[in-house]
């Protein structure tokens, strides 16, 4: 009985260990952002969390970091910089790592493609 009550406890801290613990990525990456959203179709279609992709909203496209993450993307071109939330998924062309929405490309000065830096906080 006494083994039984353990293995219960331990299969508890295990299980709640995984929902309580946060997934993260934490680092810094480097590549090419690219913008979505504007005129490829993207605009207000769900994204992969479920929300409606806003041409306004300061959100953007990853291929792995968890939904809801927070990242802060340099454009290495101006120094310019900006907080997004990850949302959807993507970019899924070689060599890009993220999609930004019009209203955060815009925040850094990018009208297409640009090498970022992007540091998840």
């Amino acid at each position: 009985m006494k083994v039984r009550g353990a293995l219960f406890a331990l299969s508890l801290v295990f299980v709640s260990s995984l929902i309580f613990a946060a997934p993260s990525k934490a680092g810094s990456y480097s590549g090419i952002a690219s913008v979505y959203g504007n005129r490829d179709g993207y605009a207000w279609r769900k994204t992969a969390n479920g929300e409606r992709m806003n041409p306004g909203a300061l959100t953007a496209a990853h291929r792995t970091l968890p939904f809801g993450t927070r990242v802060s993307v340099v454009n290495r071109r101006n120094g310019k910089k900006v907080v997004v939330r990850i949302t959807d998924r993507g970019p899924f062309v070689r060599g890009r790592i993220i999609d930004l929405t019009p209203a955060g490309a815009r925040a850094i000065g990018l009208s297409g493609l640009a090498p970022v830096n992007l540091s998840v906080l």
